[in-house]
């Protein structure tokens, strides 16, 4: 596709103003497309290079109806979302499930209305059964395993509704779909601190907080497992899908598993500190998650390219540098 086909389609990014979202922005304008940005808010830790930045609420019918006008496809990442203590907790289960289903039925209905040729569905891991996810050392996680359905949480069964909605609305109404369930995205430019962010972001924040010497605290036992995924090799995985002839659901996510305690230690290595870890209670998910990859191999070509040392050591110095500016700007203590 030239220069000038593509700045003749015009795409909409929800969640433009989150972690996902934001990356995603750089990347379409970086291939020179036309791109609508909206979300709740602007972009906490850099400016957007999007065409036109709406800020509103994707709920509200009337600002549904009105961004999706004039638009050739759509990437929906807007969600009520966050790490284990937002999710697992329980307590904003409503929330969760209201927000987010209500966001995906409004960009399908008045896109489709609109005449959006093509929607983008960002689904999740937390799709998956948490009876296939008990055995920390072999979690099944391949696409064909959701169900039986059985979620650990609130936000993993309104992933999965939303992906039968998408799927519905192809098969009646005639749009394109591409689903995508991501495994533990990170990297620079996400939430570090506040309650929301996930595991690498709130490792790298206590260690490059903590010093040397010092302790940090995780909670379990450290010994469930996880992968997870650096921000540049989502987007590329993202963009091989959408501009494929495959629908999905597919896993986009790395196969290097380690355990929560084999992580915080890869972050201490990175930021030469030597630290306890004081193992303490909390929400947990799953004992055991891994990215399948088998079959997005089979469909795009496509694997991680880079191991996940490479991606924290980007990511720990990131939010280091946040860690330290926002000390600065706290002052010395009283």
């Amino acid at each position: 596709m030239s220069y000038l086909d593509n700045m003749t389609k015009h795409i909409l990014v929800n969640g433009a103003g989150g972690f996902i979202g934001g990356h995603l922005v750089k990347r379409l304008k970086a291939e020179d497309f036309w791109v609508r940005a909206v979300d709740l808010k602007r972009h906490e830790y850099s400016d957007s290079p999007a065409d036109e930045f709406i800020v509103g609420d994707l709920r509200d019918q009337d600002l549904a109806r009105a961004v999706v006008q004039d638009i050739d496809e759509v990437y929906q990442l807007a969600a009520d979302m966050g790490g284990a203590g937002y999710i697992f907790t329980g307590e904003h289960d409503a929330c969760v499930m209201h927000n987010s289903a209500t966001i995906n039925l409004n960009c399908l209905e008045y896109g489709r209305v609109a005449g959006v040729k093509k929607f983008f569905y960002s689904s999740s891991a937390c799709a998956y059964p948490e009876y296939n996810q008990l055995d920390p050392d072999n979690p099944k996680c391949s696409e064909d395993s959701a169900y039986p359905a059985a979620p650990d949480s609130e936000y993993g069964w309104e992933k999965l509704f939303s992906e039968r909605l998408y799927l519905a609305y192809m098969r009646n109404y005639g749009v394109q779909v591409r689903i995508a369930r991501f495994h533990n995205i990170f990297g620079p430019e996400g939430t570090w601190d506040g309650g929301r962010e996930k595991a690498p972001a709130a490792l790298c924040r206590k260690v490059a907080q903590s010093p040397d010497g010092g302790e940090i605290e995780i909670w379990g036992d450290g010994l469930q497992t996880r992968s997870f995924l650096y921000i540049d090799e989502c987007l590329e995985a993202v963009r091989r899908l959408v501009k494929s002839d495959f629908t999905g659901p597919v896993n986009i996510g790395s196969e290097e598993m380690v355990t929560i305690n084999q992580l915080a230690g890869l972050v201490m290595e990175i930021g030469g500190k030597r630290l306890t870890i004081h193992h303490i209670p909390g929400p947990l998910g799953v004992r055991g998650r891994n990215s399948d990859n088998r079959l997005i191999g089979q469909k795009l070509g496509w694997k991680p390219s880079r191991p996940l040392r490479e991606g924290l050591e980007e990511t720990y110095s990131w939010i280091a540098a946040q860690v330290k500016k926002t000390d600065c700007l706290a002052g010395p203590a009283a």
